[in-house]
């Protein structure tokens, strides 16, 4: 086997001439500053391949051992990398040395690594063309008349076919049966009632498929002030109760504004109490707020405003967060965890012009985020605003930008406060608001005109999931079933007051 250093220096030297040198060293700069903030970013682009410098390429290879380790690469971890991977040669000289320490100096920021990324990725495979061509070239002038049409045409397909393989990630189709007989014993063994982690809502889990699935990216769209955003706090707190990572991404809230919630809703306490510091005045729900902020200190919830953020940072985060939190098990899956984001809006991005359309834009980022759950292997849950035609209609067309939206998503639910004569049809124990799943991929969703029946606690917070419109239609009172009885669910909806977000 050729080793790693044997196969750098035995690169053709017109191959060097196609590297942007700055690019190289400005990325290796942000590494080894920022670690692995750094490494998230560029990870899905760059790997040893895209330098085309000899020394930036084992550089690169020590740095990326030393991350992956859990390391930061300061020059000891590095120049240990470098001994165990046998490139010690290559960076220990006095000149390669203070090359290496000057980097630590270089001006860069994590923001502007991604387009050192892209300038090198060109680079390489600007590289891979020319070595390519290089081979063709050869191939063709040993042609000697012997051959068949196919083998002289076969020159040039056989290693642009495989350039193309190599550059989609090297997979080939599969037959659908293949592995079937394995993938059958492993349902077998490993029986579970939902796939997905569950939101805490049994209804709205059973119909979008078994909860929020790796992969995969589940909408609610829902119009201003209607409480999409209890929604996201109660599926959060949820989650995260589980002792699964839970990690809420907010456009608009403040964290006081969060906290403020939470501590409601888990306590009982009332917000405007909470908020005000007046539950001090009372003892049993001083001790109640108390044991609140102990259940939040304990649970793995993390939050981060993203308030005016470009979404191609936001996408970052979401990487750092899952690297350095949530990290992998011992076959390298990813360990459970949910992202909540708290909504798909217009942002300022480099990669959206003045000039786009605002579905457009939200096309560009549902794409983006599908695209990044299938890579991490996580689920998301992400709203989405109602344009005003939601407020009578319930269907894909209410939202701007459905069709992309609908498109990519695994389920898309709407949100939205009940109509007075909806409240005098279900009846006063149904609740003020209704979940109606729409889209699902996975699941059964729910029959027309059927929904679920939510009791949104303003002054709490919290957000109750209820039967569904049929199940009280069909249910008789006391006939408990697979719900609640009316007493319980009476008791549970005693304490309801404000209905404000």
């Amino acid at each position: 086997m050729v080793s790693f250093t044997d196969a750098m220096d035995a690169q053709e030297g017109d191959m060097e001439k196609l590297l942007d040198i700055g690019s190289e060293r400005a990325l290796l700069a942000s590494l080894l500053q920022y670690g692995i903030d750094a490494q998230v970013i560029v990870s899905d682009i760059i790997s040893v391949d895209s330098f085309g410098n000899l020394n930036n390429k084992a550089l690169y290879r020590c740095i990326e051992h030393v991350i992956s380790n859990d390391q930061h690469p300061d020059i000891v971890t590095i120049m240990s990398a470098a001994e165990h991977l046998k490139l010690s040669e290559r960076l220990k000289t006095e000149q390669e040395l203070q090359y290496i320490k000057s980097l630590y100096d270089f001006p860069v920021t994590p923001e502007n690594t991604l387009g050192f990324a892209v300038q090198m990725k060109k680079f390489e495979f600007a590289r891979k063309i020319q070595k390519l061509t290089n081979k063709i070239h050869k191939d063709v002038g040993a042609v000697n008349g012997s051959e068949s049409i196919d083998e002289v045409i076969n020159i040039l397909e056989e290693p642009v076919t495989d350039f193309l393989r190599e550059d989609d990630g090297g997979e080939n189709p599969e037959k659908i049966g293949e592995g079937i007989e394995d993938y059958v014993k492993f349902l077998e063994e490993n029986k579970c009632d939902i796939i997905g982690v569950p939101t805490g809502f049994t209804r709205y889990d059973e119909a979008i498929g078994g909860g929020l699935r790796r992969k995969c990216v589940d909408l609610v769209s829902a119009r201003p002030k209607v409480g999409k955003s209890v929604f996201a706090d109660n599926v959060a707190l949820n989650v995260a109760s589980q002792g699964i990572k839970v990690l809420v991404l907010d456009t608009e809230m403040s964290k006081e504004d969060h906290l403020n919630r939470l501590i409601a809703n888990i306590s009982g306490v009332p917000i405007n109490e909470v908020a005000t510091g007046k539950f001090t005045e009372d003892d049993t729900k001083h001790n109640k707020v108390n044991e609140a902020v102990a259940k939040l200190e304990d649970i793995p919830y993390s939050y981060i405003s993203v308030a005016g953020k470009p979404f191609e940072n936001i996408l970052n985060l979401i990487r750092r967060w899952v690297a350095q939190e949530v990290k992998t098990d011992e076959s390298n899956k990813t360990n459970d965890c949910v992202i909540i984001y708290d909504y798909l809006k217009l942002m300022s991005s480099s990669s959206i012009t003045n000039n786009i359309q605002e579905y457009q834009a939200l096309g560009f980022q549902i794409t983006s985020l599908h695209n990044l759950c299938v890579k991490l292997d996580i689920p998301c849950l992400s709203f989405v605003q109602l344009n005003r035609d939601g407020i009578t209609k319930e269907s894909t067309d209410a939202v701007s930008g459905s069709d992309r939206l609908i498109w990519l998503c695994t389920s898309f639910s709407i949100f939205k406060s009940k109509s007075a004569e909806e409240v005098a049809e279900d009846g006063p124990n149904a609740g003020n608001r209704k979940l109606v799943p729409i889209v699902s991929r996975h699941g059964a969703g729910m029959d027309d005109g059927d929904y679920i029946n939510m009791q949104m606690q303003g002054a709490h917070a919290k957000l109750i999931e209820l039967r569904t419109r049929n199940e009280f239609k069909n249910q008789p009172v006391g006939d408990t079933g697979l719900v609640k009885d009316m007493d319980k669910l009476k008791n549970e909806l005693a304490d309801t007051e404000t209905e404000s977000e």
